[in-house]
């Protein structure tokens, strides 16, 4: 008897190996928008889940973002279905405009799952990102000028949400769907306006309309390959895998240190200077990032020039005045510690430290 395909047996494994901690009855919900990562997704759990006694449904978002947006959504709906997936509900969202339209669609989107999940009992999302969206994230945080977290892509597991094929290429996905007789939706936000996909496109003109992540899709990438030879994209990936590992280790290392660090402040956040100055920068920074969302400000509003700026209270200090962070939150330094806090300075303690002034 002859055997999936390779690429369809790679992508029932991955999403095994995914699955295979739930205990039988759990529902998982793929999340899918027709195209072929996530219709690959859907095909892939829809054999596993019955074979490992699970529930699988489908949770299709639209973003109303685009025209005929709700008969994709329609027609995704219909091709999970098809596969064998129950329940599959749509979701209609309100895309809000505070990010950037990527990220504002992304919070839209994650905001349904959580909310179809909660109702339904579900104990898993499953994503269907693959490696190339792991290499293109990993691009995007290097232009950025970004830290390791950043540069570690996203996590096979956060939460709810799991991507089982962020493993494989996007080749596999769509020799998933050729296999299982499915036609996915080609985004056409994923295109070039041109025919060519190596051909030039005008980097400087803002009126381009072509998502960043789409440049570096088509023409980065290629490039990249061509260059460098192939298996840019897997290399990519495979460091984003090793500094995950980095980030979690010193994300560890820098509670702790704010965790021994911290000193009674009657309500607020205190460190002992001491304490925290002396610490390798990459501990010392992670473990003053936590005191600052510990007193309120808002954790996507921390940037790293807040931290270095907190940093240099203890780095050079010279008597210099507070900082004023996101949140109306303030640091000083004053009688050994770093007060953080409201506006108004946390109350000094009754023993100031020797030579401190």
């Amino acid at each position: 008897m002859t055997g999936p395909a390779p690429a369809v047996a790679r992508a029932r494994l991955a999403v095994r190996s995914e699955l295979d901690d739930l205990a039988p009855g759990s529902l998982v919900l793929v999340a899918c928008s027709g195209g072929p990562d996530s219709l690959a997704l859907a095909a892939a759990t829809a054999f596993v889940a019955t074979r490992l006694g699970l529930r699988a449904g489908a949770v299709v978002v639209d973003h109303d973002l685009q025209p005929g947006s709700d008969t994709v959504a329609a027609e995704a709906a219909r091709a999970c279905r098809d596969l064998g997936l129950a329940p599959v509900i749509v979701v209609r969202v309100v895309v809000g405009r505070s990010s950037g339209p990527e990220a504002d669609a992304r919070e839209a989107r994650h905001t349904a799952f959580d909310e179809t999940a909660a109702a339904l009992g579900a104990r898993a999302v499953l994503l269907g990102h693959t490696l190339d969206d792991q290499a293109e994230q990993v691009l995007l945080g290097l232009a950025r000028g970004s830290g390791a977290r950043s540069l570690s892509g996203m996590p096979v597991r956060r939460g709810l949400l799991r991507r089982p094929l962020l493993g494989l290429p996007r080749d596999d996905t769509v020799a998933v769907c050729a296999a299982a007789g499915l036609v996915p939706w080609d985004d056409p936000t994923n295109s070039l306006p041109w025919d060519d996909p190596t051909a030039g496109l005008p980097w400087d003109d803002p009126t381009a309309g072509v998502p960043l992540r789409t440049r570096v899709r088509r023409q980065v990438l290629p490039v990249l390959e061509q260059v460098l030879g192939p298996g840019v994209a897997r290399a990519l990936a495979r460091t984003a895998d090793q500094l995950r590992e980095d980030a979690d280790a010193l994300d560890v290392l820098g509670e702790v240190l704010f965790s021994q660090a911290r000193v009674d402040a009657g309500g607020g956040v205190a460190l002992d200077v001491a304490t925290v100055a002396g610490a390798p920068v990459a501990i010392r920074t992670r473990a003053l990032r936590a005191a600052l969302v510990a007193a309120g400000c808002p954790s996507g509003s921390v940037t790293r020039g807040h931290v270095l700026a907190v940093d240099r209270l203890l780095t050079d200090w010279h008597g210099q005045g507070p900082v004023a962070l996101p949140g109306r939150v303030t640091v000083h330094r004053r009688c050994g510690r770093l007060e953080v806090g409201p506006d108004a300075p946390i109350e000094a303690p009754a023993a100031p430290t020797r030579g401190e002034l």
